[in-house]
């Protein structure tokens, strides 16, 4: 059975940094895409991030791009996600997700796209 456990949330101020881990079990990171989304109160979950470790692809949201950062360790089947000068507005509960099935670019950033979730951090920005 797939797993997966995130960490590393937390209350920061806007300017600051927090790096997101999201550990699995239960199956091999190299086989899987995985992704991290976000969701707000009062707001869909969103696609942040994602990474394919079999071509080593990364995407991002546009609202991320150039301050967050995807990596993965398959050895520790670990995927982090590095989040630098934080703002208010990416105040939600993070989740990673991860599916098996081959996907585009741009599905990668559908919830819909993928199998099993984990269970959510929070990261809360302060202005």
């Amino acid at each position: 059975e797939e797993q997966l456990v995130e960490s590393g949330g937390g209350l920061v101020q806007a300017g600051g940094s927090l790096r997101l881990t999201c550990e699995a079990s239960g199956f091999a990171f190299s086989d899987n895409i995985i992704g991290w989304f976000r969701q707000a109160p009062g707001k869909e979950r969103e696609g942040v991030s994602s990474i394919n470790h079999f071509d080593g692809s990364t995407t991002y949201a546009d609202s991320v791009k150039g301050r967050f950062t995807i990596s993965g360790d398959t050895a520790k089947n670990t995927v982090f996600l590095q989040m630098n000068n934080l703002k208010p507005e990416d105040t939600a509960i993070y989740y990673c997700a991860g599916t098996y099935s081959p996907l585009t670019l741009s599905a990668r950033f559908s919830s819909m796209a993928y199998s099993y979730w984990g269970q959510g951090t929070q990261v809360t920005v302060s202005s």
